[in-house]
């Protein structure tokens, strides 16, 4: 019998203002994993993000989460066990880098040590060192900067799963690229299970355990990076033409 998985999504569709967005999606996500949705604007992929946080409500199908359906947890709970980072992080800008990292843990009553704690360990493992950044403000922060302590915030009450939705869309090459390397370096020591939404193909392969390939709210396929380079759908040829030749996910990704 397969282990539990820490999100299972079961046969999901979902309609909103009357139009179909997500139609039959089935698809698990184990422990360590990241799972990239990738897929052209409008494929469904953020909405698929918002269903499996409550966000959104499902018109057929299930969300079940670390074992149970997702309509049985409480839904701030729920919510709670989910780190979400946005494309613009989405920091509290009258609250310090420290107090925006330690929001839920706070939430949650932890103790102020044990919350001081996190917020010291999680700046420290996204490269921004706790003496110099944990008093600032969002204002006095680089675009990298900002997306660091967004993902330090979704860790900081060691959730099972982090929701991520185009998180480094927004900034430089060379930032992104750095944030991406950390990210998988992070990976490795945290050991989460992730959805990652993008429309880039090269983010995809970087960042992706298995590749979920959606077009026009359905499944086109989901396969491992190695896999997904001799796909051979319609939709994946076209994400595919857009590589550099040659280019494979274990090297470094190609000029954009």
């Amino acid at each position: 019998m397969p282990a539990t998985a820490v999100v299972d999504i079961r046969h999901l569709s979902c309609a909103l203002g009357g139009r179909s967005v997500l139609r039959d999606i089935s698809l698990r996500v184990e422990e360590g994993e990241t799972v990239v949705l990738l897929g052209r604007s409008g494929s469904g992929k953020t909405t698929l993000l918002k269903v499996v946080n409550g966000l959104a409500t499902p018109s057929a199908g299930e969300v079940w989460f670390e074992g149970r359906p997702a309509e049985g947890w409480d839904p701030i709970q729920l919510r709670r066990r989910m780190g979400y980072v946005i494309q613009d992080a989405g920091l509290f800008p009258h609250w310090t880098v420290a107090d925006n990292v330690g929001l839920v843990p706070r939430l949650e009553s932890w103790p102020p040590q044990k919350v001081a704690e996190r917020v010291e360990f999680l700046l420290n493992a996204v490269g921004l060192a706790p003496a110099e950044f944990g008093a600032r403000y969002p204002r006095q922060l680089s675009g990298g900067q900002k997306q660091r302590v967004g993902i330090a915030r979704a860790l900081a009450a060691d959730p099972p799963l982090l929701l991520l939705d185009e998180p480094f869309a927004a900034l430089d090459p060379i930032t992104r690229f750095e944030l991406q390397r950390q990210f998988l370096a992070l990976r490795r020591t945290v050991r989460k299970a992730a959805l990652f939404v993008t429309h880039d193909v090269r983010e995809a392969l970087m960042m992706a355990t298995r590749v979920a390939l959606l077009r026009d709210g359905a499944l086109d396929l989901v396969l491992t990076p190695a896999e997904f380079l001799a796909a051979r759908t319609a939709e994946a040829k076209a994400f595919l033409a857009s590589l550099e030749e040659n280019w494979r996910p274990d090297e470094q990704p190609p000029r954009i």
